[in-house]
C-alpha cells in the first residue's frame, strides 16, 4: 500500500461537496468523543452512510448497489482514506476533503485490512458496527452547511416532481413517468436511489416498482434522491378526474395522521414513543389498527433514506436540526415529505409553491394534483 497525497484545496472544476472546515472539525470531534467513551484509539468507517457524512458528501461509490470503494480510519493523529489504485486519481482530484490523507491499495486488495493498518495506535481499530448507535447520534443534528445543501436538494426535487407530473397523461406509462423523473434528477447532479410509481390499476401496492402499465385515472410517484450524501424523499399523487368521495376522504385522513406524527416530533421525544403515537393516529382517523403493519412508517432522514426506520424497538431521542421523513399510508393513499426540525418547528424541505397544498397545523401539505 502506498500513500498518495494529503488533500489541500481541490483543483478547479472539482465536484467536491461544499462542506466547510468548521463542519468537518465538529464531525471529527464527535468521532473522537466516541473513541474516548469507548477507550479506543481509532475507528474504521466502512459504510456509505458513515463515509458520506464524515466526508461532507464525497462520492465513495461506483455502483449504487455496491459497497463503497473507500474506507476511512479516524485516529487521534488524523484521518486516513484508503481506496483502490484505480479510484485514487478521481478521489484525489474531485472528492477528497482538505486535511484527509489518501492511501491506495491494489484494486484486487483487501480494502478494510489496508485501512486498519494505516493507523498508529497500539489497538486494532474499532469497527463501525460496534458504535452504530453512537454514530447515528453524531449524524442527527445537521450542521448549517449540511442544512443548506439539504434544503436546496429538497426544493429542486419537489420542483422536478411538479414539472414531470404536470406533463403526465392517463396513457403515460409508469416506466415513462419514472424515466422522466430519473433524467431530471440526474441532470440536477443527484442520484435516484428509489423510483416508484403505481397507476390506478396497481394502487394496492405500497412499494410499487414501475411497470409498463398506463397511469389511468390516478397515480402515485415516489423519488428518493441523493446529492452530497444527503437523501431527500418525496411522494406525490396526480389524478385525471375529480376523484371519488372515498378517495378524497382517505386523502384528508392520512394527512391528519401525518399531522399527529408531526406534533409528536419534538426535541427530546423518543422514537419508540412517537411510534406509539403513529399507531394511535391510524385508529383516531378512521384507519384500521393494523395499518402500521402494512408498510414502514419512516423516521429520521439525512445520510440514509431512513436513519433508522422507526420501530417499537428504536429509542433514539429527537434533537433540533434533525431531518425526518415520515410516510404514513393507507389503502390507496400515502403522504411523504422530507422535513427538518428547527427552533421554530418543522420546516418542509421538499416543497414547491406551485404544487397545490392545504395548510394543516401551520404547514402546507400537498394535495393530489388534478389535471
Amino acid at each position: 500500500m502506498t500513500q498518495t497525497t494529503t488533500a489541500t484545496a481541490p483543483p478547479q472544476g472539482a465536484r467536491l461537496a461544499p462542506g466547510s472546515p468548521a463542519d468537518r472539525a465538529i464531525k471529527r470531534q464527535r468521532v473522537l468523543d466516541i473513541l474516548a467513551a469507548a477507550g479506543r484509539d481509532s475507528l474504521l468507517l466502512t459504510t456509505n452512510t458513515a463515509l458520506t457524512w464524515y466526508l461532507d458528501g464525497s462520492r465513495v461509490h461506483i455502483s449504487l448497489a455496491g459497497d463503497p470503494i473507500a474506507a476511512l480510519l479516524v485516529d487521534r493523529d488524523g484521518d486516513h482514506l484508503v481506496t483502490f489504485n484505480n479510484e485514487a486519481g478521481r478521489i484525489a482530484a474531485e472528492e477528497l476533503p482538505s486535511g484527509v490523507n489518501l492511501h491506495t491499495v491494489p484494486w484486487y486488495g483487501n480494502l478494510h485490512q489496508a485501512a486498519a493498518a494505516v493507523g498508529t495506535g497500539s489497538q486494532p481499530p474499532l469497527p463501525e458496527a460496534e458504535v452504530a448507535a453512537e454514530l447515528r447520534a453524531a449524524r442527527q443534528q445537521l450542521l448549517p452547511a449540511e442544512s443548506a445543501r439539504y434544503s436546496l436538494l429538497g426544493a429542486e426535487l419537489a420542483g422536478i416532481m411538479t414539472d414531470v407530473l404536470s406533463a403526465a397523461r392517463p396513457d403515460t406509462t409508469e416506466f415513462g413517468l419514472v424515466s422522466a423523473l430519473a433524467a431530471r434528477v440526474v441532470a440536477a447532479g443527484a442520484e435516484p436511489l428509489v423510483l416508484l410509481c403505481n397507476g390506478s390499476s396497481r394502487s394496492d401496492f405500497r412499494h410499487p416498482l414501475p411497470t409498463h402499465s398506463p397511469l389511468g385515472r390516478r397515480a402515485m410517484a415516489v423519488v428518493c434522491a441523493r446529492r452530497d450524501g444527503l437523501v431527500a424523499n418525496i411522494t406525490r399523487w396526480v389524478r385525471f378526474d375529480a376523484g371519488t368521495p372515498e378517495e378524497r376522504d382517505a386523502e384528508a385522513r392520512i394527512t391528519a395522521v401525518e399531522a399527529d406524527i408531526f406534533d409528536a416530533t419534538v426535541p427530546g421525544a423518543r422514537l419508540d414513543r412517537i411510534f406509539g403515537e403513529i399507531q394511535a393516529a391510524y385508529v383516531r382517523h378512521g384507519f384500521g389498527a393494523d395499518q402500521w403493519e402494512q408498510h414502514h412508517q419512516g423516521g429520521p432522514a439525512g445520510y440514509a433514506g431512513r436513519d433508522p426506520r422507526v420501530t417499537p424497538a428504536v429509542s433514539d431521542t429527537v434533537v433540533l436540526d434533525q431531518a425526518f421523513t415520515w410516510n404514513p399510508s393507507g389503502p390507496g393513499v400515502k403522504i411523504e415529505d422530507t422535513v427538518q426540525l428547527t427552533e421554530s418547528g418543522l420546516r418542509v424541505l421538499t416543497v414547491d409553491p406551485r404544487w397545490p397544498a392545504a395548510t394543516v397545523n401551520g404547514l402546507d401539505r400537498p394535495l393530489t394534483l388534478q389535471l
